[in-house]
């Protein structure tokens, strides 16, 4: 190196040190250089309806013999409070059922994704969750078609499951009308919570614990403050009968 070119370089060494300096007394440090982002990750793929050879067509519980039960909570409400619910039951160690509206996934996308990357169940409601029951089978087909693939576009299959809107029991058509969109199966329970109600915590409770036995399937709900404060007082409860809470897909298999 010639003594120019040293000079320039001892020159450049301490102008950086300078604006270090300068940038430490002003309370400023630097700003490194961004770092690339990683590419975002794969869409939450849910997995497929199955058949269940043996099972009716509806389905209202699962296997007696075996200490489990299936908590199912209709889809839709305040994202925040679906969160909520959701942090709590994996906390637990629960496994949940989420019917979904599919209007609701319209809404709020992004829930599909976080059911399932929780480890639950996640099925079909139909779309704008009015009642099927007094629809033409064409018309039922329709609603339950139109949830479905909102469900696949999300997540890649239309859910595990369906669940007929603002009834219990599926209507004959009804039944029909979901095998031809791909559910071999209508999801019922034989427990509910009336947490729609809003009756409070306890009641919720109450009603729950007061008819749950082994393999039930009990009907609960997104979207209310009354299940998200109910649900830990309702998972003690099912730890002290010895009754763990799993998908209704682990129900029944």
């Amino acid at each position: 190196m010639t003594p120019t070119d040293r000079r320039g370089a001892l020159r450049a060494g301490a102008a950086t040190a300078l604006a270090g300096a300068l940038a430490t007394a002003c309370g400023t440090e630097p700003r490194p250089e961004p770092r690339p982002q990683s590419p975002a990750p794969a869409p939450a793929a849910a997995p497929a309806p199955r058949h269940y050879p043996g099972r009716p067509t509806e389905i209202a519980s699962g296997p007696r013999e075996r200490p489990r039960v299936a908590l199912t909570f209709h889809g839709q409400g305040d994202p925040a409070l679906a969160r909520a619910l959701l942090d709590r039951a994996e906390r637990h160690g629960a496994r949940l059922t989420v019917l979904a509206v599919g209007a609701w996934l319209d809404q709020h996308p992004e829930m599909a994704r976080r059911i399932l990357d929780g480890g639950h169940d996640l099925g079909n409601h139909t779309q704008r969750h009015i009642d099927i029951g007094a629809m033409s089978e064409a018309d039922a087909h329709a609603e339950i078609a139109a949830c479905a693939r909102r469900l696949r576009r999300l997540t890649g299959s239309i859910g595990t499951w369906f669940r007929p809107s603002r009834t219990q029991h599926a209507a004959p058509a009804v039944q029909r009308a979901a095998a031809r969109a791909g559910y071999p199966h209508v999801l019922s329970y034989d427990v509910d919570s009336l947490d729609f109600t809003s009756p409070g915590p306890a009641a919720v409770v109450a009603n729950v614990t007061g008819r749950i036995r082994n393999g039930s399937v009990v009907s609960l709900h997104l979207g209310y403050a009354d299940t998200v404060a109910a649900l830990p007082l309702l998972l003690a409860d099912l730890d002290r009968r010895g009754l763990s809470a799993v998908t209704t897909t682990e129900l029944l298999t």
